[in-house]
């Protein structure tokens, strides 16, 4: 298992990274107490899609004295969205609506560039536009949302971050992403600019005020790092929220990869384009044949199609019954895969329908 911002590999052990991590398991207390505020649970909250975080207590406690969070989650951009990208940004969405906060939603178009050698700013250009359509696509809403540029912003942003980078020394950053003298002095300094989101909105304030999160857990070394030097500073350390890997179609250990087209759905594949992945690629849980599925059942826990329905089917009685019905075999791996398919292309039929929508809006979400 190796798992740091820019690589995830290998098996993953959840339980392993909140302790490596030091992190929190979302337990059902702190899942009542959400509940308290939003009347209702999220399913990537029900079935632990989000199942860790640092002071969500906190936060909750903040907010119940009136003194509301905002919300910072963000994506660089370098190529296409694929519907992995999409799991925290849903879920910031849901967080949005239920508290009634402000989203800062951070593009960082220079840390893809700093960090892959092949890479220009003409091509994070063009996908730094698209990928923004796949952020409004869905349905945030733009008098709570601003977009967070870092080339396009990096006026307001340079202070705070050099105030921030001044508090870290390259041993930390070196310990925190496993750097060595090879890297370049942008990669090292690139941990600065993704603190300053975290605080911007109480630097335009004047006054502190508290920030949560959500974002996959393999991001989580840069907020370690964020936490520690902004409480040194004089700031609230964010809260945060994560998430578990969306897996690729082709295993069910690791991370989906935009690089890797056979093993990820992007948000622009049409209806053709996903039936023949995912018959083609994902990983069966199921026997050889169908006379030794239905006398022996398939295995729904590493099936790839069960794993991202969790995702995807809202209806907790219907994944109940695809999961037992797997297991016994009186579901069949071609079945359980054209459900799947029936559902990613019911979701990105409405998906690319706001998208289109969304090349009218992109500047009604710029800071």
């Amino acid at each position: 298992m190796k798992v740091t911002p820019w690589e995830v590999s290998g098996e993953i052990d959840y339980n392993k990274l909140i302790k490596e991590f030091g992190t929190e398991p979302i337990n059902d207390k702190l899942l009542a107490r959400i509940k308290k505020h939003t009347g209702e649970l999220h399913p990537f909250l029900r079935r632990k899609i989000f199942f860790s975080h640092r002071d969500l207590n906190w936060i909750l406690n903040e907010y119940e004295k009136g003194n509301k969070f905002f919300l910072y989650t963000g994506r660089s951009p370098s190529g296409q969205v694929h519907i992995g990208h999409l799991v925290p940004w849903m879920f910031t969405k849901w967080l949005q609506d239920k508290f009634n906060v402000d989203l800062w939603f951070q593009f960082p178009d220079e840390e893809k560039f700093l960090f892959k050698e092949d890479l220009t700013f003409e091509k994070v250009e063009k996908t730094l536009y698209d990928n923004m359509l796949d952020v409004i696509a869905l349905g945030f809403n733009p008098k709570k949302t601003k977009f967070l540029i870092d080339t396009k912003d990096a006026g307001l942003m340079y202070k705070p971050a050099c105030e921030v980078a001044k508090k870290i020394t390259f041993s930390t950053v070196k310990a925190a992403f496993g750097f060595d003298n090879s890297f370049n002095i942008g990669q090292i300094f690139y941990t600065a600019m993704q603190t300053v989101p975290a605080i911007l909105p109480s630097i335009l304030a004047g006054k502190n005020i508290p920030c949560l999160i959500p974002h996959a857990i393999d991001q989580d070394p840069h907020f370690r790092i964020s936490r520690d030097v902004l409480q040194k500073l004089g700031y609230y350390k964010p809260a945060s929220i994560h998430s578990v890997f969306l897996p690729p179609l082709s295993g069910p250990g690791g991370k989906m990869s935009s690089s890797d087209a056979s093993t990820a759905i992007y948000t622009t594949d049409d209806a053709k384009t996903v039936k023949n992945k995912v018959m083609k690629y994902a990983y069966s849980g199921g026997q050889p044949t169908v006379e030794e599925h239905r006398k022996k059942g398939g295995n729904p826990d590493i099936d790839v199609s069960y794993q991202w329905l969790t995702f995807f089917e809202e209806n907790d009685k219907m994944l109940k019954s695809y999961y037992d019905d797997y297991k016994s075999g009186k579901l069949l791996t071609g079945e359980l895969k054209q459900l799947l398919v029936d559902k990613l292309n019911k979701f990105l039929e409405k998906h690319q329908a706001n998208r289109e929508k969304a090349k009218d809006k992109v500047k009604e979400f710029y800071l």
